[in-house]
């Protein structure tokens, strides 16, 4: 279960952070916030019809956008470096409804050389599997994140001295 303490992601350092997923001052976005789990992270989720797909259904899209943020993150968090995507594959079993809350959590394998991979599960709130997904992210240098994230100079510095505390335990 959850320890209950929001985890502060290394975007936080940004003065514009407006990461769809987990920005909390993207008022478009998901606002997503993590907390530990066990070896992983987790969040709550809960959509209104802004997400919908069919009438009171959340969208596939949105699924698998919350298991890809929540994945990508946590690897980000356990190895200290920025991290893309190379491959995801999500798996829905059930479809979620609007303006239910369910829980997200990831995992993630050994980290010790990349592509990491790493292991989402949205559950409802009876603590079934609606989606489960899988991912692939390789790491990124501090000059490809900043190439990548159209970072400025002053930012980029902003997100590797936040990465480096992450990698000093900080």
């Amino acid at each position: 279960m959850s320890t209950g303490t929001p985890i502060e992601v290394p975007w936080r350092v940004l003065p514009d952070y407006r990461c769809f997923g987990c920005s909390p001052s993207n008022e478009h976005g998901l606002r997503l916030s993590f907390t530990h789990s066990g070896d992983g992270i987790e969040c709550v989720l809960r959509v209104d019809r802004t997400f919908e797909s069919y009438p009171g259904v959340v969208h596939g899209g949105i699924a698998t956008t919350v298991c890809d943020e929540i994945m990508g993150n946590l690897l980000v968090l356990k190895v200290g470096t920025s991290v893309f995507t190379t491959t995801l594959r999500t798996r829905y079993l059930s479809p979620l409804a609007v303006g239910v809350e369910y829980r997200c959590v990831a995992t993630a394998d050994d980290v010790d050389a990349p592509p990491y991979r790493a292991y989402a599960e949205i559950t409802d709130p009876d603590g079934a599997t609606c989606v489960t997904a899988v991912g692939t992210y390789q790491p990124a240098t501090a000059a490809q994140a900043r190439e990548r994230m159209d970072l400025t100079d002053t930012e980029a510095d902003l997100i590797e001295s936040a990465l480096a505390d992450l990698r000093r335990g900080q």
